[in-house]
């Protein structure tokens, strides 16, 4: 099998490890093969954009991201060069696991990819100068759907050493306690 799918302990949230075929020239890897999902059990809805984000110094924090309805979000995420850990927050009205978190390095070396759908808040921060977060989405960027969550009021270990860099939008967002989710358990995306 070229895929392996690990599940989390939130309900929707996969871990994605695709086989990497290496020789002495490096490697080749299919990081997205609809059929090998499907072969896996694993159905997930149509991607429409490929995002790529470059970050230049470790501690870069980017989140938490999200998109609401009708323009909610899936996204693929994976690392296409350094390291980062890579965050999903359950923010689903009616879900068992609402406010919960979930955590995982994502790195070029061990190429994972976390599956994150509709209704969850997205973020990361790199472990690595110079790191590239590759991700595909199921829907297009529309700005006025787009929202964000203070970084530091889900109880994320973000595992930090010093402050993060941050954008201004990502400092001066709201608390989770603040948020209104749009999401509902069930919804597509």
């Amino acid at each position: 099998m070229n895929l392996r799918v690990e599940r989390t302990p939130i309900e929707g949230l996969l871990i994605l490890l695709p086989r990497r075929f290496s020789d002495e020239r490096g490697f080749f890897s299919e990081s997205w093969n609809r059929r090998a999902l499907y072969d896996a059990g694993v159905d997930l809805p149509e991607f429409v954009q490929d995002n790529h984000s470059f970050s230049l110094v470790s501690n870069t924090l980017r989140g938490l991201h999200f998109q609401s309805p009708p323009h909610a979000q899936g996204k693929l995420v994976r690392c296409g060069r350094g390291s980062l850990f890579d965050v999903a927050v359950d923010v689903r009205k009616g879900s068992a696991t609402y406010g919960k978190w979930f955590g995982t390095d994502l790195s070029f070396e061990n190429a994972r990819q976390l599956w994150i759908p509709a209704g969850f808040l997205h973020g990361f921060v790199t472990r690595e100068n110079d790191t590239e977060i590759i991700y595909k989405c199921t829907d297009h960027f529309v700005p006025e759907c787009e929202g964000v969550v203070h970084w530091d009021s889900a109880g994320i270990d973000w595992g930090l050493n010093s402050p993060p860099v941050l954008s201004q939008k990502d400092a001066l967002a709201g608390p989770l306690s603040m948020f209104e989710s749009p999401f509902e358990v069930g919804s597509a995306g």
